[in-house]
């Protein structure tokens, strides 16, 4: 498993921003007119909402027949009941350029494209109710899968949330050398790519609590990833970390000594269940921290202020964890270690409103 252990590129390549800003962006939208008109506007709506000056965006009616620019870094097709969709997507895609067919219609598009013998590939048809998958863009097959009946997906606040999402991760997929830039354009993608560093980080530090390595020689490697990850979450919301801002990066060795001393009361709670446990903490706590520092960001916090999150979240993380830690069984112990630090980020942010 390879991690991070060059600390002057780490902050390098995690804290600079300033060429992602500067990063050229092109998407074209396309609209089909039969496209339900609520999935319309809030497509578009999404695309129009661009923040920085690197994004060009324009958006057309579909007429007869697409032309594809290839010079585009993605396209979207607002898709309706169209014949033409799938072949025009397909257009899109000789061209070079990942297209998506974003829809509150899925089914129907989906059976309207592979009638006409241009189906949608597999994760590039995505609705409000579709988890969209990271590499059908790539693979460019066309498997078939389940989507649920119904002609119109009503686009209710959890739907749209839903939809937002499987938008954002489908571009960080697709364009993963510009991802940086698509959040810096588009406010839309900051969350599942702050996700994306969350959820990568939180495995490589599972996997770093799993290795029956020196006791405590863990803990520098899943802080330097701690570090990482905070400053990749950073970097997404446009607060990034560089180095007068190390006072913020000593509060996670804090935050690791006391993963490290949770780890230790539950491994005396079950001890044959070391391993699994300082794994499950591993995950949980970068998780707690990660979760913590995204909605620091999205309240409108700065760099300078994220050391205290960090340790309010750990604290809290620590807290209840402990409390749970006599519990007889080691995988109930696990599921402790879990629910107790992961559910860190919630309470920081509760007992803020309530003050």
């Amino acid at each position: 498993m390879a991690l991070p252990v060059d600390v002057g590129a780490l902050l390098k390549a995690a804290t600079n921003t300033e060429d992602a800003v500067k990063t050229p962006i092109s998407v074209s939208v396309y609209i089909d007119d039969t496209a339900a008109g609520e999935c319309v506007a809030f497509v578009r709506g999404l695309f129009a909402g661009a923040t920085g000056d690197n994004a060009r965006v324009s958006v057309s009616y579909i007429d007869e027949h697409i032309e594809p620019h290839p010079r585009d870094d993605m396209a979207v097709i607002v898709g309706g009941l169209n014949d033409c969709i799938g072949k025009d997507a397909a257009s899109i895609r000789d061209a070079g350029v990942p297209v998506m067919v974003a829809t509150t219609m899925p089914k129907i598009v989906e059976d309207i494209t592979r009638a006409n013998g241009y189906p949608i590939p597999t994760g590039d048809l995505i609705s409000p109710l579709r988890t969209p998958s990271k590499m059908s863009f790539q693979k460019g097959g066309a498997d078939a899968f389940a989507l649920p009946a119904g002609e119109i997906i009503e686009l209710t606040e959890d739907s749209k949330s839903e939809f937002v999402s499987n938008i954002g991760n489908w571009i960080i997929a697709a364009c993963p050398d510009r991802k940086l830039a698509f959040a810096h354009a588009f406010p839309f993608v900051r969350r599942p790519l702050a996700r994306e560093a969350i959820t990568s980080t939180s495995l490589q530090n599972a996997g770093v609590g799993l290795l029956p390595i020196i006791p405590g020689a863990d803990m520098p490697i899943m802080t330097l990833n701690q570090a990482k990850m905070l400053m990749q979450i950073a970097a997404v919301y446009g607060q990034p970390l560089d180095k007068t801002r190390l006072p913020e990066l000593a509060a996670l060795v804090g935050n690791a000594f006391l993963c490290r001393s949770l780890a230790r009361s539950f491994a005396k709670a079950v001890p044959f269940a070391g391993f699994a446990i300082s794994a499950a903490v591993g995950f949980a706590a970068t998780e707690a921290v990660g979760r913590a520092a995204i909605e620091y960001f999205e309240v409108g916090g700065n760099a300078a202020g994220l050391a205290n999150v960090v340790k309010q979240a750990t604290g809290e993380a620590v807290d209840i964890a402990q409390k749970a830690s006599a519990t007889p069984t080691g995988k109930a112990v696990i599921r402790a270690a879990k629910s107790g630090v992961k559910g860190a980020a919630g309470m920081v942010f509760g007992k803020a409103a309530r003050r």
